[in-house]
């Protein structure tokens, strides 16, 4: 379970794959963040930039002049920047059950928000509202996305979180069943 936030290494993650198509400025990269995420999520310059500077701190990049924007600051990727983002793509997979987990969890509160009678929050005209209709519009969108970046229609899955986890060979704290007992650090 996430206690808050994106993943760890996640904005880091993305600027170094931003990187990698082409040298950018840290503003570029904030507003291509949100554009990948459809217009919901875009990080704050006090997150990206001194991932950018520890970035150049650590050889990964290096900035670079350009004669047409003289006043920015472009970063371009190094060759150990290629090593870092070979590696981070490596470990890419642990984060998928910390985004469902996010995903998921923030559902379930929009959904107890909508539901629980202890929860008396008030409608305003011209606002968001905690209630069924919005709720499964938020699911719709999700749906959406899913067909969309799937190229397939969406079907549901009629299993249970625990037999889903059992037919995937998922145990249900998120290890993979067949690294159990290895002896490996996740």
């Amino acid at each position: 379970m996430r206690k808050s936030g994106p993943p760890k290494g996640l904005i880091a993650y993305l600027v170094l794959e931003l990187l990698e198509e082409k040298p950018r400025y840290g503003y570029e990269i904030l507003k291509e963040i949100r554009e990948i995420s459809g217009g919901h999520w875009e990080p704050s310059y006090g997150s990206v930039y001194p991932i950018l500077y520890k970035f150049e701190e650590q050889g990964w990049t290096e900035r670079i002049e350009r004669e047409d924007e003289p006043d920015r600051k472009y970063f371009e990727l190094t060759a150990d920047g290629d090593d870092e983002l070979a590696q981070r793509r490596a470990r890419c997979t642990e984060n998928a059950r910390e985004f469902a987990d996010i995903i998921l969890g923030f559902s379930h509160v929009y959904a107890a928000f909508s539901t629980d009678d202890r929860f008396e929050i008030p409608e305003k005209d011209g606002e968001w509202r905690f209630d069924e209709t919005f709720s499964a519009w938020i699911v719709e969108q999700v749906v959406r996305h899913h067909e969309h970046h799937f190229e397939t229609e969406f079907e549901r899955i009629e299993a249970t979180p625990a037999e889903f986890y059992d037919h995937h060979g998922i145990d249900e704290d998120g290890a993979d069943e067949t690294d159990a007992g290895d002896g490996s650090d996740r």
